[in-house]
C-alpha cells in the first residue's frame, strides 16, 4: 500500500516515522524548516520510555512534489488548514483510495452517513460554502481520533510524553466495520501505534471534545495547562460548567456521554502539566483550531436549541485572541516585505 502523511507536525511526523521504521512505503509532506530538517537529518522521537532515539530517515517532500496516486492518505493537518489543501489532496488519491482524517473536534462530515434528524446538515462554521463536501466523497473518508500526546519541540524533533492512553481510533462514517478499516488499523498497530476500531467514531470525538473544548480554550486565553486551570478555583468552576454544556450538547444530537464533569476536572488536576496543542499554537503565533473545537459546538447549540453560556463566553475570548494572532502575523509579514 502506497501511503502519504500530509502534514508532518507532531502527530503526522510521529506517524510517518513509525510507519517508515515498520517498512511501509510512506511519504511525509512538510514545508519550511520542518521539511529542511526531515530532508537533511531525519526525524528524532524522544520520551521518558524511549530516551532519545537515532533519527529516522524518512521520505519527505514539499506540497506539489508528491508522486501520486496514493492508496491511503492520512491528513494530519489541523482542521482549519484542510480547506486550503482540499483541492490538491483530491488530486493525490488513487481510485478507490482512502483518506483518514484524525483531527480534533467536530468534523464537517459529522451529519453525513448516519440516521439523525439533522442528517445532511452542513455546518457552515466548518464548510462555509460546501467546498469540502463537494471535494471529498464521504465513501472515501475514515474518521479518526488521535490519543497521543506529542509535541514538536524543534524542527525534526518530537517529544512523546508518557500518557495513560495511546491509540489511533478509527471508524467508518456509517459506523460499520469494513475490510479497509481493519487493514488500516492493522498497519498502524504493526508500526507501534495501536489502531482501535470504533463502531461509533462520533462518540469517540465527543469524549475527546470533553477535554479539548474545555482545556484547549481555557489554556489559550490564560496561558495555562489543563492542570493549572483545573487547580485554580475560579477557572475550575468555569471548566465544570463548560464540560456540562458539552455533555448536554452531545446528548442533543444523540450521543449519550456518561462522564461526570466534576470527575473530569479532578482528573485534569492530576495530569502532568503539559501545554495543549492550542496553547502551543498561541505561543508560536499560529492561527488557532477554534472552529472545530468551539465555533462548531456553538453552531450545533443554535441548531438544537441547547444553551451554551460558558462555551459562548470563552469562545468569544478565544476568537478574539485568534483574530489578534492573525492580524499580528499579517502585520509582521507586511513589515518584512516593506
Amino acid at each position: 500500500m502506497k501511503i502519504l502523511v500530509y502534514g508532518a507536525g507532531a502527530i503526522g511526523g510521529y506517524l510517518g516515522a513509525i510507519l517508515t521504521s515498520a517498512g511501509e512505503d510512506v511519504t511525509l509532506v512538510a514545508r519550511g524548516s520542518q521539511y529542511t530538517a526531515l530532508a537533511e537529518h531525519g526525524l528524532i522521537l524522544e520520551g521518558p520510555k524511549r530516551g532519545v532515539q537515532a533519527p529516522v530517515k524518512v521520505k519527505v517532500c514539499q506540497p506539489g512534489e508528491e508522486h501520486a496516486p496514493y492508496d491511503l492518505i492520512f491528513v494530519t493537518l489541523k482542521s482549519h488548514q484542510i480547506n486550503a489543501a482540499a483541492a490538491h489532496l483530491k488530486t493525490l488519491i488513487a481510485k478507490n483510495g482512502t483518506f483518514v482524517f484524525p483531527q480534533n473536534g467536530i468534523p464537517w462530515w459529522y451529519f453525513d452517513g448516519i440516521d439523525s434528524p439533522y442528517r445532511g446538515t452542513s455546518l457552515k462554521t466548518l464548510d462555509p460554502v460546501g467546498f469540502l463536501a463537494k471535494t471529498f466523497d464521504p465513501a472515501m473518508i475514515i474518521g479518526g481520533t488521535a490519543l497521543k500526546p506529542a509535541n514538536l519541540i524543534a524542527p525534526g524533533r518530537i517529544s512523546l510524553p508518557d500518557a495513560p492512553t495511546d491509540a489511533l481510533i478509527l471508524g467508518e462514517l456509517n459506523h460499520q466495520v469494513s475490510t479497509r478499516l481493519e487493514r488500516i488499523a492493522a498497519i498502524t498497530s504493526r508500526a507501534g501505534w495501536p489502531g482501535v476500531i470504533s463502531t461509533d467514531i462520533r462518540r469517540v470525538k465527543w469524549v475527546k471534545l470533553l477535554s479539548n473544548a474545555v482545556w484547549n480554550n481555557l489554556g489559550a486565553i490564560t496561558q495555562s495547562t489543563a492542570r493549572e486551570a483545573a487547580e485554580y478555583p475560579g477557572s475550575r468552576v468555569l471548566a465544570v460548567a463548560m464540560a456540562k454544556e458539552v455533555i448536554a450538547l452531545a446528548g442533543a444530537v444523540g450521543v449519550i456521554l456518561t462522564e461526570d464533569a466534576h470527575v473530569l476536572v479532578d482528573q485534569a488536576a492530576m495530569r502532568a502539566s503539559l501545554p495543549t496543542s492550542t496553547l502551543q499554537d498561541v505561543r508560536a503565533g499560529r492561527s488557532l483550531e477554534v472552529d472545530a473545537l468551539t465555533n462548531a459546538l456553538i453552531e450545533i447549540g443554535t441548531l438544537t436549541g441547547v444553551a451554551l453560556p460558558a462555551l459562548t463566553t470563552v469562545g468569544a475570548c478565544v476568537n478574539l485572541l485568534n483574530q489578534r494572532i492573525i492580524h499580528d502575523r499579517v502585520a509582521i509579514r507586511t513589515i518584512a516585505i516593506a
